[in-house]
């Protein structure tokens, strides 16, 4: 499908590479060269890849030329998407100082930078990375939301988004000069999408934890209504939550205190959410595809797994049709809004 009005054709599924660049552990080289191996056995070109400077420092966008280079993959038929903001630099402690915890075996550390130069500094940086022969050719900027929420005061916010147009400024200039085909945003709050969608024209969006079959506030259909009717293009992610729809125990990447009146209301929607399922014959993670992905607005949906066989299960899963008594279901339950039109 056509992402919005950039003219880029991509498919219902944008694969995620966070593993790639050592998310909670380290995989090895041959165990990454199978995923980017199984991109282009499950999907028709160009498959359509979402990274970052911060994965691993780098690291996955490394991962990524080498593994394009083995596997004699043309550039023709991958279009890299690389969100911008990060920016590695030399590990001088023991562990990265960004997101402890997080990352696994790293090598370098990375820190977090916004304006005209710095985001230029970062697209040139993330270019080298991939090994010259293949390049991102489509940008944005990485969690502006946690950016602005790390703000001190009202006034550190307002420089905060001045640094973040900046950042903007330098994207449109790269995509003026050809050097990009689209520019756009992902953000884990939408709100901040739409404040920013006041000053940027964006070519395409990504929400991520926003728009899933748990999480659909009506504020967040009429925005997606107007990118829609302003032809820009909805990329979906996060639609597990982090995987607790599926049975984790994190939720928005976040564990889950049972004890509090939030950790409570999530077990209790879970736990009816897998009755239903369970009553329907439908996998919960098929539903939330299904839903993720409903909107006539979304183009893709960006789903990242460090198991290779998952791939194909879920392009698989998107060509079946879940029953409409389900959908019936969850709303006279009380499970998702009732008058969500196009389930």
């Amino acid at each position: 499908m056509p992402l919005g009005r950039t003219g880029l054709l991509v498919p219902q599924v944008v694969y995620g590479t966070s593993y790639l660049g050592n998310l909670y552990k380290a995989l090895s080289y041959n165990e990454k060269l199978a995923l980017i191996a199984k991109w282009f056995e499950c999907t028709d070109k160009p498959v359509v890849i979402d990274s970052a400077g911060k994965y691993g420092a780098g690291l996955a966008l490394e991962v990524i030329g080498l593994g394009l280079t083995e596997l004699g993959i043309s550039p023709d038929d991958i279009l890299i998407s690389n969100k911008l903001g990060w920016f590695r630099v030399p590990l001088t402690t023991d562990e990265p100082t960004f997101e402890p915890g997080a990352w696994a075996d790293l090598a370098y550390d990375c820190i977090q930078t916004f304006g005209y130069d710095e985001i230029i500094k970062c697209f040139d940086q993330g270019n080298q990375l991939l090994g010259g022969t293949y390049r991102s050719e489509v940008v944005s900027i990485h969690d502006p939301d946690e950016y602005l929420l790390a703000a001190s005061d009202p006034s550190d916010r307002e420089l905060r988004i001045k640094e973040i147009l900046e950042s903007y400024r330098a994207l449109f200039d790269l995509k003026r000069e050809g050097r990009v085909k689209a520019v756009g945003i992902g953000s884990k709050d939408w709100t901040v999408i739409k404040e920013l969608y006041a000053h940027v024209p964006f070519d395409w969006v990504m929400f991520a934890n926003s728009f899933t079959i748990f999480r659909h506030p009506p504020g967040i259909l009429q925005f997606m209504a107007r990118l829609e009717n302003d032809g820009v293009g909805i990329i979906n992610s996060a639609v597990f939550h982090g995987g607790f729809l599926t049975g984790g125990d994190k939720f928005d990447y976040q564990e889950v205190d049972a004890a509090s009146e939030m950790g409570q209301k999530l077990i209790v929607w879970r736990e009816a959410f897998e009755a239903l399922c369970q009553e329907h014959l439908v996998s919960p993670g098929d539903a939330a595809l299904h839903f993720g992905l409903s909107h006539p607005a979304v183009v893709s949906i960006a789903l990242n797994t460090s198991k290779p066989e998952k791939m194909m299960r879920n392009v698989e899963t998107l060509q079946k049709k879940i029953p409409e008594s389900f959908w019936k279901a969850m709303k006279e339950k009380g499970l998702m809004d009732p008058d969500y039109r196009y389930l």
